[in-house]
């Protein structure tokens, strides 16, 4: 038995000095391992996959099916911790932009004392910027391990509350220690979740040493010179993270709603007003 030449039924349609003996399915070309698509039944060459691509599209906008967006949009809804999701990805968002612009989103939307009179956006946004690749790793890491944790344990609005007024208890730290100096990340939120991890961890009987421990060390590293850490809002932001928790764990009872969102409500009024006063003292300059 002698073996047959090569011929172009024998070579891939695309490729023709590949030989092969794989056909499409649909339409009967010879394709090589390349461009091969698996199917249901057999494989599929690469322009038979494009046109039932298409077709799928057009007979879901011909039915009335939902969109891609609308998919998209029901699958973030499923989603069992969405403020994390969103504050991880307007955070890498934002950093990207600020790499793009040369630093210009970190100039408009970083915390600084003396300019929040005139642009009160900056007592949130500055927990969305971040100076390095480094600085925003971190924090996201940790926004990931404790917001899903928290996001999971508190609900979705509580441990947004939390986070926030923990960055703003961040915030009226920095105003009272250092009114001066410009304030960029989520630091100050995120150990205002350590702190209220570990008062909700002992509220409930289990023993969180291990984390307080994890928190005080880190907190050090701030004092550190030379490291160009903002100790301030992460004192601020523990100081919250303690009184937060201790509300949520103190008003768990459904009949008891009511006066949760008060105190959360009083709590920010209070540090709204402090990081007020500090602007109001230091003359609410602008450089």
């Amino acid at each position: 038995m002698t073996d047959q030449p090569a011929g172009r039924n024998d070579s891939c349609y695309r490729h023709p000095d590949r030989q092969s003996f794989i056909l499409c399915q649909r339409c009967g070309r010879t394709i090589c391992t390349e461009c091969q698509t698996p199917a249901a039944v057999g494989v599929h060459c690469p322009e038979c996959v494009r046109e039932q691509r298409a077709q799928f599209q057009a007979n879901r906008r011909a039915s009335g099916a939902p969109s891609g967006l609308t998919v998209a949009r029901r699958r973030f809804a499923m989603l069992d911790q969405k403020a994390t999701t969103v504050i991880i990805a307007v955070s890498v968002v934002v950093w990207l932009l600020d790499v793009l612009s040369g630093g210009i989103v970190n100039s408009w939307l970083s915390y600084w004392t003396p300019l929040v009179g005139t642009q009160p956006w900056r007592l949130v946004t500055g927990l969305f910027v971040h100076s390095s690749i480094f600085h925003i790793g971190f924090n996201m890491l940790a926004v990931f391990i404790f917001g899903r944790i928290l996001e999971n344990l508190l609900g979705t609005w509580r441990f947004v509350a939390l986070y926030f007024l923990a960055g703003l208890g961040g915030d009226l730290a920095v105003s009272l220690l250092t009114p001066g100096t410009p304030v960029v990340g989520a630091s100050g939120a995120i150990f205002g979740l350590f702190a209220a991890f570990f008062v909700i961890q002992r509220s409930l009987g289990y023993n969180a040493v291990q984390l307080l421990v994890i928190m005080g060390l880190n907190l050090v590293v701030g004092f550190l010179p030379g490291t160009n850490i903002s100790w301030q809002a992460h004192v601020g932001g523990i100081v919250l993270g303690f009184v937060t928790g201790f509300v949520f764990s103190k008003t768990r009872n459904i009949r008891q709603r009511r006066l949760q969102i008060g105190l959360l409500v009083a709590e920010a009024v209070l540090l709204i007003a402090g990081i007020g006063a500090a602007y109001v003292s230091i003359g609410g300059y602008a450089i």
